[in-house]
């Protein structure tokens, strides 16, 4: 049996379960117990007619049925309505595959061409089968635009086949409704209120909200019963606007109804009696649907005043909202599963655009406040240098590059625990004081920690000057989207690294020449002058001969931390090659760079171990030079070394003089 008729049959089991507290001579209990027979089979075809019509007036509207077509079979084969194309591919070329569903009373799904001319689609045949002895009664046949068909629209059909079931089965049921109705009006009063029984049900059908079902039945039930005083009480996070909804507490005495119809999933009474003497019924009815039980309709009213007639009426309209409750419910989580999984995929988008880190966390900013509709967003990262947390982006001027101890405000709080949080209202709660919630005046805040690579490296808190404004699906939500945004963050520290070591020398962490190269090509674009100095470690290959090449390797890793310590943060050095060196001084003159240079040897030939010494060449351009490029730039301080190099080393040369 497919797995949606199996969905089908699940639903109608609870039925048969909950029909069982109902007389037999109940009109619920036959009209839910009625099926269509082997004899019945070669005169449904307007019963089908009309279940396909119905089916049509619902999902027309739906985006998936605007790229698929669809019809509808007898269960013989014979073409009851829908789409004219599919009908003459199944008495043609089709007619293999639907003898295979007919013969085999299992779907058929096969990639086809419905002419030469069209291109590879999926056609999908379903068998029907009748809710009680499974008989096949019709198929219905779908054709999606594409070659394979993925698990969302497998999804979809599966939804679009049991509409078609449910619709079907309701026009079956309305053929004996109507003569019903017609009968019993005709005999007593009891066969009207079974009607009005009916729309009721059938009013709270067309509801697909949880609330407007809610709605339906108390206002049904106070038609049915005017007498009665009614509350209904709802034992999960269910916030609704009518006042005669209220939270149900478990933590009451034990003999009170609702507590008994909650716990029991049944029906309960108990008799007492007003102050005038008169008897007085109390009865719990219970809500719920297949999952469980999920409140209760406690109902005051005069013993006189209700038949065994009207609790069976109410206890059926309970059942039944019970039913759609739960419907309803599953229809908004998957509404919400739908829209979390597009908001992540808008989300990762948009931050996975860059892989700047000011970027991705504008980017987030940005997109935070419009998925939670708040008002103010604070994003801050944590500063392992000033062991401090720093906020790196905010729709707050006021916030932006401020720096907070770790421990400060709830941005430190979610950073030390590593915990999400929910605050609904910071007035009644001021446990922790916050300059973010002060400064922008907001109550409601939800936070979460913001991990990069197993370990919390930031926090996100978003914010709103209404109190109780986020929800527990705010929460939860941005605890999934904190996650990616930490997955781009990551991203892009490690872009960031590679690159770094990209353009590094791995030895002296001074950078590639290749680098130099780049940054000079480009400052000799915009800049006036600039000075370039190279460096060459006097007679190095005796000291690896001597000390060995691990030794001069900490030589020169010893030459280069001089030179970083020694030139500007703006300045670049890099390691040329080998036992060579480079500095290049940006809007440097020369007079300026041999006074560097003087310095850095003076510092290598103080403080390295074993003592050595460095030669260096200078050179230097100016807007005014006729001929301006890194080539004549090296080559002109490359000769100047080679005349230190000559003239007895441990010098400065620059051109043609020594300093």
């Amino acid at each position: 049996m497919p797995d949606y008729q199996s969905i089908i049959s699940k639903h109608e089991k609870l039925l048969k379960e909950n029909s069982q507290h109902e007389s037999l001579d109940s009109v619920s209990f036959w009209l839910k117990n009625l099926d269509i027979t082997t004899y019945d089979l070669p005169f449904i075809q307007s019963i089908l007619s009309s279940g396909l019509l119905d089916w049509k007036n619902l999902s027309t509207s739906l985006p998936f049925m605007q790229d698929s077509m669809w019809a509808l079979f007898q269960y013989d084969g014979l073409f009851i309505a829908g789409d004219s194309k599919i009908s003459d591919y199944a008495s043609g070329e089709g007619a293999i595959l639907m003898n295979q569903c007919l013969s085999n009373h299992a779907e058929v799904i096969e990639p086809v061409r419905m002419d030469s001319n069209d291109e590879f689609c999926t056609i999908c045949l379903f068998p029907q089968f009748t809710r009680g002895l499974k008989e096949l009664y019709a198929i219905m046949v779908c054709v999606l635009p594409h070659e394979k068909i993925s698990s969302t629209e497998r999804d979809m059909v599966t939804a679009m086949l049991i509409l078609f079931h449910s619709c079907f089965y309701k026009n079956f049921e309305n053929i004996f409704v109507e003569d019903m109705m017609s009968e019993q009006n005709r005999v007593n009063d009891e066969a009207g209120r079974r009607a009005v029984l009916y729309q009721m049900v059938q009013r709270m059908q067309g509801r697909i909200d949880v609330n407007m079902v809610l709605s339906e039945m108390l206002d049904s039930i106070a038609i049915l019963c005017p007498d009665a005083s009614m509350e209904l009480f709802m034992s999960q996070d269910h916030h609704s606007d009518n006042p005669r909804v209220k939270p149900l507490i478990l933590q009451t005495r034990e003999d009170d109804v609702r507590v008994r119809t909650f716990m029991d999933g049944r029906l309960t009474t108990r008799e007492t009696n007003r102050a005038d003497g008169e008897a007085r019924l109390e009865i719990g009815f219970p809500l719920g649907g297949n999952q469980g039980t999920y409140g209760v309709l406690h109902m005051l009213i005069d013993k006189n005043r209700i038949s065994e007639l009207d609790k069976q009426f109410v206890s059926t309209l309970v059942d039944t909202a019970g039913t759609l409750f739960e419907n309803a419910k599953l229809y908004e989580q998957s509404n919400s599963l739908i829209r979390e999984l597009r908001l992540i995929n808008e989300l990762t988008q948009r931050v996975n655009q860059s892989l700047r880190l000011s970027e991705i966390y504008k980017f987030s900013s940005e997109e935070l406040l419009n998925i939670f509709k708040a008002e103010y967003c604070c994003i801050l990262q944590f500063n392992q240098e000033l062991d401090t947390l720093e906020v790196v982006s905010s729709n707050m001027p006021m916030m932006l590059r401020r720096a907070f101890e770790k421990d400060y405000g709830f941005g430190g709080f979610v950073f030390e625990k590593g915990e999400s949080l929910i605050l609904s209202d910071y007035k009644v709660k001021m446990h922790i004081s916050s300059i973010f919630m002060e400064k922008s005046g907001s109550q409601s805040l939800i936070a979460t920690p913001l991990v990069v690579k197993g370990d919390v490296t930031g926090a996100i808190l978003l914010a709103h000057q209404k109190s109780h404004f986020f929800t527990y699906n705010d929460y939860r939500l941005l605890q999934t989207l904190s996650n990616h945004i930490g997955l781009s963050v990551s991203n892009a520290m490690l872009h960031t690294e590679v690159k770094r070591m990209a353009n590094r020398d791995m030895l002296t962490d001074l950078y590639a020449r290749h680098y130099l190269d780049e940054v000079i090509a480009k400052r000799q674009k915009r800049d006036y002058c600039g000075s370039l100095i190279v460096i060459d470690i006097d007679e190095f290959k005796q000291v690896n001969d001597k000390y060995g090449h691990q030794k001069g390797d900490k030589v020169i890793k010893k030459v280069s931390e001089i030179i970083k310590s020694s030139i500007r943060t703006g300045d670049l050095a890099a390691r040329w090659g080998g036992e060579e060196l480079a500095v290049y001084l940006p809007q440097v003159d020369i007079e300026q760079a041999i006074t560097v240079a003087e310095r850095i040897r003076r510092s290598v030939e103080k403080d390295t171990d074993p003592s050595v010494t460095v030669s260096c060449g200078i050179s230097e351009w100016n807007w005014m030079d006729e001929k301006i490029s890194v080539d004549s730039l090296f080559y002109l301080a490359d000769m100047a070394l080679y005349r230190a190099k000559n003239n007895g080393r441990n010098q400065i040369q620059v051109e043609n003089s020594v300093r």
